[in-house]
């Protein structure tokens, strides 16, 4: 029984230091975000007396984060929906057995993880490719779209691991009924694997979504800017006026968070259903 409160007590103690780690930072920056500039100068740490939702408008404006945000949504969106595409379209023949070696390229895919950053060969890549075309390649949308694409090992494995927990009857019943393999992969099977879908849609879009590293290599037009490059640029501007750098952490940080609302009731299911089914 003591053992037992130990525990208990134990537990209660672990979910309040995650909670400072994790919500504090995100409250004291939305309460920075809604003061004044003088407001700040006099307690930057207390609670806001008179909301400035000016400040958003002013952020946004000054900042030019409309331009940044849709480059940063249609990077994320079509990314992730072509990575999450070609994960299916790549691990159901794999989990199932229907090409050869597929034990080889499961395992090729998990040694990928432990590999260095191939940053210079990618670099090296995009520059040919752009020669090649103009439209493809460094310094394009669409190349940098398929780049992102690329990075589909995480979400394969993921993907691998819950299709073999599907029973092997529904491919039979499908060919008795004469289904077509497309359409059976993404009428019957993917609704069964919203959960891993979802967690791996999450994942990829965080990656996505906060790459900084990526657009500076391969992105060096302002036209081409992510949102999380605009906020660098943004803070050269306003470095010193915590309250509409604040504004820009948050309007950076929202649409993750709102994302995660909606789809976090399938996370934690999707990480662990290949590790737990059999």
């Amino acid at each position: 029984m003591k053992n037992s409160k130990s525990f208990t007590t134990l537990s209660y103690i672990v979910i309040g230091l995650l909670i400072v780690l994790y919500v504090v930072p995100l409250i004291l920056v939305l309460n920075v975000s809604l003061k004044s500039y003088p407001e700040y100068l006099m307690n930057p740490i207390g609670l806001v007396k008179e909301v400035q939702w000016s400040n958003y408008v002013t952020a946004w404006t000054e900042g030019n984060f409309a331009n940044y945000f849709i480059n940063s949504l249609v990077y994320t969106v079509l990314a992730t929906v072509l990575t999450i595409i070609v994960s299916v379209l790549g691990a159901f023949p794999v989990a199932r057995g229907y090409v050869k070696w597929s034990g080889l390229i499961y395992l090729f895919f998990l040694l990928s993880q432990f590999l260095p950053n191939p940053m210079v060969a990618q670099y090296k890549l995009m520059l040919s490719l752009r020669e090649s075309l103009d439209f493809f390649g460094y310094d394009t949308k669409l190349g940098y779209i398929i780049l992102k694409t690329s990075g589909t090992g995480v979400v394969f494995m993921m993907f691998v691991g819950y299709i073999k927990s599907i029973s092997r009857e529904l491919d039979e019943a499908a060919g008795i009924d004469g289904s077509g393999y497309i359409r059976y992969l993404f009428q019957i099977i993917t609704p069964l694997m919203k959960p891993v879908i979802a967690t791996g849609v999450i994942l990829t879009a965080i990656g996505i979504w906060n790459d900084f590293v990526g657009p500076i290599m391969y992105l060096p037009s302002k036209v081409n800017y992510p949102i999380t490059f605009g906020l660098k640029e943004f803070k050269g501007q306003y470095g010193n006026n915590w309250p509409l750098l604040a504004c820009g952490i948050t309007i950076v940080a929202a649409p993750l968070i709102v994302l995660y609302t909606f789809i976090q009731k399938y996370l934690v299911d999707g990480a662990l259903a290949g590790a737990v089914k059999s």
